[in-house]
């Protein structure tokens, strides 16, 4: 959750660097500068991170979601691989495909 956090605030702050446009938003507002962005999404992660504090139950719901996401993305990982490896195995070569017999192996030093 730490990696996404993160992300979303660095992607932030390049949008917010970005020369884009200029001038106020349709509703009168100015545009903020990246200095007054940075500060405050570096408090809103400070934040953010602290809720584990203040809500350690939603810390523990977190942290089970993330463990089950990984066990199902492992066995996931594992299912696709044995798939592919069924596909992509190296040939063996005793068998002959076509009518141009397999080369012979090279002579083992």
């Amino acid at each position: 959750m730490g990696f996404l956090i993160r992300t979303i605030f660095w992607f932030s702050l390049v949008l917010l660097i970005l020369p884009l446009g200029g001038g106020s938003t349709d509703e009168g507002r100015q545009d903020v500068s990246p200095f007054q962005a940075f500060f405050a999404m570096r408090e809103a992660v400070g934040d953010l991170t602290a809720i584990c504090e203040r809500k350690p139950g939603v810390c523990e719901v977190g942290s089970a979601a993330f463990h089950t996401i990984k066990a199902r993305a492992g066995e996931s990982a594992r299912i696709a691989y044995e798939i592919l490896g069924g596909q992509f195995a190296e040939p063996d070569p005793s068998i002959q495909t076509g009518s141009v017999p397999a080369p012979e192996p090279a002579p083992q030093r």
